[in-house]
């Protein structure tokens, strides 16, 4: 897998990259591609529209809120997935951070990137498993109203600790640290991008993208 240096330089708020931030960070992502692999599970479950939202039979998860209802209302099923660098990647940025805090940034940056492309990888399984299905975009608990307590469950039912050595803290934060959760809902017909953009998400108050002046790209 190889992941977008552009987008790793979006998270160090260098919205337009150059020639020179591109070369300055070939290393630090060249090094970790070879160094690392996203690793991804997934799980596809019957959705059942409730009035407490949308219910994914055998999951014991439902989805609740208008954004999930709206993602998920032309859909037949919808996969839950998750995808993590591993403890590999925390005990890299620790001893890179150990001796030089800029490598550091550049590191961590790459991370986020990398997790998405195992996470764009797992979409991929998921239209190739399931060839007759349109897929959503992508959503996560913690954007637009899908609440983040919902992590836990949602790693339980995909059994994350075993498969992938996935955890969940008391504050809902999933460990090791680059670990991604989503859900994609699947249908019958194509289906647009429905709910996207700053005014959804719940992290537009602390946004980094935003306050460098760009966006993480889900506003388009």
């Amino acid at each position: 897998m190889r992941l977008d240096r552009a987008e790793a330089l979006r998270y160090l708020a260098i919205a337009r990259p150059d020639a020179a931030s591109l070369e300055t960070i070939e290393p630090v992502a060249a090094g970790l591609e070879n160094a690392l692999t996203p690793r991804f599970t997934f799980a596809v479950f019957p959705v059942r529209h409730t009035p407490e939202g949308a219910a994914l039979d055998g999951s014991g998860l439902v989805l609740p809120g208008e954004m999930a209802k709206v993602m998920l209302r032309e859909c037949t099923d919808a996969a839950l997935l998750l995808c993590t660098l591993g403890a590999g990647f925390e005990a890299r940025l620790r001893a890179v951070s150990a001796r030089d805090m800029a490598q550091a940034a550049m590191l961590d940056a790459c991370g986020s990137a990398y997790v998405e492309t195992g996470c764009d990888e797992a979409e991929k399984a998921i239209a190739a498993r399931f060839p007759d299905k349109f897929l959503t975009d992508r959503f996560s608990p913690g954007y637009g109203d899908l609440p983040l307590s919902l992590q836990r469950a949602l790693c339980a039912a995909l059994d994350s600790q075993r498969r992938l050595g996935v955890t969940v803290t008391e504050s809902l934060l999933m460990v090791p640290m680059k670990t991604v959760s989503a859900v994609i809902g699947l249908a019958d017909t194509p289906q647009p991008a429905r709910v996207r953009g700053c005014a959804f998400c719940a992290r537009r108050e602390t946004c980094t993208f935003r306050k460098g002046g760009t966006t993480c790209g889900l506003s388009k």
